[in-house]
């Protein structure tokens, strides 16, 4: 259904997250990969979604489209405590996130920018996840086997400390796995 309607365009996912290319794939949309370095630093005045409008938008600056292509950029973040958790640059950075997320209720953020050569639309999604108490076992465990340093806040909901330590979640699943999948349908849907 969405193939037919996107038939004029070429797609490009700019992302290198297996995460986000399998969600895009599981709409059945036929899309390339494309990524373009970009060092992902906002101003530190921005907080909660403008941070991630405003990556998704410098994510897709790099790319001069032709008539014919659509681009999709994204990104995400862990908002917890009016901080801005983002990927861990090491285990024990991790480790302090994951201490931070424990027992305590967050909110994953994500803006997803689609950008043609003549148009540009920055939308996003907001879910609310909250942990169960986690030992400090269970957090290096998570860490030394699943290596979370690709993941907003050092964690992916889908992996073990996900089904064990996630007790209660309000809003979109896959925005927490980096793509509110819904709502880019909606979008290209009206496109």
């Amino acid at each position: 259904m969405l193939t037919k309607k996107l038939s004029n365009y070429t797609i490009i996912l700019a992302s290198s997250s297996p995460r986000r290319q399998q969600l895009l794939k599981d709409l059945d949309i036929n899309f390339k990969i494309q990524t373009k370095e970009v060092e992902e630093i906002y101003p530190k005045n921005l907080k909660h979604i403008q941070i991630t409008d405003f990556l998704a938008d410098l994510k897709a600056k790099p790319f001069e489209l032709l008539k014919n292509e659509l681009l999709i950029t994204s990104d995400t973040i862990v908002w917890c405590n009016n901080e801005a958790l983002g990927k861990p640059k090491d285990a024990k950075e991790a480790f302090e996130m994951l201490q931070k997320l424990s027992e305590n209720t967050h909110t994953v953020i994500t803006s997803i920018s689609i950008k043609t050569k003549d148009f540009q639309q920055i939308i996003n999604d907001t879910t609310e996840v909250t942990f169960k108490k986690l030992s400090f076992d269970e957090i290096n465990y998570y860490i030394e086997n699943y290596k979370p340093f690709d993941k907003a806040g050092a964690y992916g909901i889908q992996e073990w400390i996900g089904k064990i330590g996630i007790n209660k979640i309000k809003g979109s699943y896959f925005n927490v796995m980096g793509l509110p999948i819904h709502k880019l349908y909606e979008e290209l849907m009206n496109l």
